[in-house]
């Protein structure tokens, strides 16, 4: 009997705990609703960027991402992205992605025919500067024990 009422409290005590995760929170659906649609990497800045490599996504020198291509569809939360650029490897890949209400945009990038929930690996980055026309996605990273903002600039196209 002691058992039953110890498993019991650690089960109430366990499940009464609110998660925190970036993945639990409301959407931002008029940021989404903002950047969906065509858009080119037009720029990725970030403080030592000409001494520096960053390896962005675990895919590329984040120079490689100047000049991609992705696609947001908004009503669904999936889209493409494409590396494009000369001197870079060429990749292309589905996405799945959404902004919470904290403006953070949530990406996962997919294998073709990979369903998101089985994808454990995501990418959480700050959004700013959101138009119809452009936008920036901010990753924060530790350059010499310092943080470092990585600044990756999206620009819409037709």
């Amino acid at each position: 009997m002691k058992k039953l009422i110890l498993m019991t409290a650690f089960a109430v005590t366990f499940l009464s705990c609110k998660s925190t995760s970036v993945t639990n929170t409301k959407l931002d659906n008029k940021t989404e609703r903002m950047i969906k649609g065509n858009f080119v990497v037009s720029s990725v800045d970030y403080p030592g960027s000409e001494y520096i490599k960053v390896n962005a996504f675990q895919l590329a020198d984040s120079q490689c991402f100047v000049g991609s291509t992705w696609k947001f569809v908004s009503n669904n939360n999936k889209g493409e992205m494409a590396l494009t650029k000369s001197g870079c490897p060429a990749f292309s890949s589905p996405i799945t992605w959404f902004v919470n209400k904290d403006g953070q945009f949530v990406l996962k990038v997919l294998d073709a025919g990979e369903k998101a929930k089985k994808v454990r690996d995501g990418y959480v980055l700050n959004i700013s500067n959101a138009t119809e026309s452009s936008f920036q996605l901010v990753d924060r990273i530790d350059v010499g024990g310092k943080m470092t903002d990585v600044v990756y600039q999206f620009t819409k196209v037709n």
